[in-house]
This record gives structure tokens, C-alpha cells and sequence, in this order.
């Protein structure tokens, strides 16, 4: 098992726990030069919010999309967008990525900013 199958198990496994109790998911991922995070309702069909650092508003800030910097400028900025939405508490899905670096300050940018996870 590489790195990449070891992550997608780690994800489907908490996806399926969240897909069970149906519930608002804040869902991340990272790439080496980017970050995206988006609001998805309870049904898993909707995407009601999303921030990443390939928006011309964070991008225009920033040298670089893939460091925590960036991460914690998608994590207030979804937080916002959320508020926005309506929405104010959701489950934290990482994707099977783990809660280190630059997932960490993304969730704790969010937090900060009024999320509820």
C-alpha cells in the first residue's frame, strides 16, 4: 500500500462514519501548491461554501499557496463564507490527511473565526 491508497482509506472510513450521521462537513484538501476547503450539507449533493488559495482575493496576499500561512488564511476565510450560509456547526473531515501542519492551521483558523467542529 502506498501513501496515496493509505490516505483514501483513512478518508473513506471517516466519510462513511459522517455520511452515518448526516451531518454538515467541512471538507479539506491539500496539494503541494494549494489548499481548498468546502462546506458540504448533510446529503453529501450540495457544496455550500468554499475557500482556496487559487481565489484571486487570497492569491493577491500570498507568495506561496502551499505553506500554513496560506492554510490559515482558507481557514478564516471559509469560516466567514460558512457564517454567511448559515451554517455554524459542521464535522471536520481531513480527508485521511493528517491533523498536522497545514490541515491543523487550517481547522484552528476556522475555529477561531466562529466555526463550531
Amino acid at each position: 500500500m502506498n501513501k496515496n491508497e493509505a490516505r483514501v482509506r483513512r478518508a473513506r472510513k471517516t466519510r462513511a462514519k459522517l455520511a452515518e450521521l448526516k451531518v454538515v462537513r467541512l471538507a479539506v484538501h491539500r496539494t503541494n501548491c494549494h489548499m481548498y476547503a468546502q462546506i458540504i450539507d448533510a446529503t453529501g449533493s450540495k457544496i455550500l461554501a468554499s475557500a482556496s488559495t487559487v481565489e484571486v482575493e487570497i492569491r493577491k496576499d500570498l507568495k506561496n499557496g502551499g505553506n500554513a500561512d496560506a492554510a490559515a488564511i482558507v481557514g478564516k476565510r471559509i469560516a466567514e463564507k460558512a457564517k454567511v450560509a448559515g451554517v455554524e456547526t459542521v464535522a471536520f473531515d481531513r480527508s485521511g490527511f493528517h491533523y498536522h501542519g497545514r490541515v491543523k492551521a487550517l481547522a484552528e483558523a476556522a475555529r477561531e473565526n466562529g466555526l463550531k467542529f
